[in-house]
């Protein structure tokens, strides 16, 4: 399925990676609420880019199907079809993947 959004500006859209296995190595099971959140993520959308004071527009550094580190608690969450987003800005992804 086809995700409906289309970023706007210096936005980028990510799909986090799952999150790490729901067991300790000691063999304690770990609850969602207690898990740390992902930062590593595949770009899924990306805005055309940051707009700057004079209108040029400085294209984005990102492209769709690029894995980002992002920042711990940046973005918006967003879910659609059982399947969670984030919208970071650009400013917010602290680097590419390989």
């Amino acid at each position: 399925m086809a995700l409906n959004l289309t970023p706007l500006g210096d936005r980028v859209i990510i799909e986090p990676a799952d999150a790490e296995a729901s067991t300790s190595p000691g063999g304690i099971i770990i609850p969602d609420t207690a898990k740390e959140k992902p930062q590593q993520g595949n770009v899924v959308a990306a805005g055309p880019g940051r707009t700057t004071d004079d209108g040029t527009v400085i294209d984005m550094p990102v492209k769709v199907g690029q894995t980002v580190i992002y920042s711990k608690y940046a973005g918006t969450e967003y879910a659609e079809g059982g399947v969670d987003y984030l919208i970071v800005r650009e400013s917010d992804i602290l680097a590419i993947v390989g």
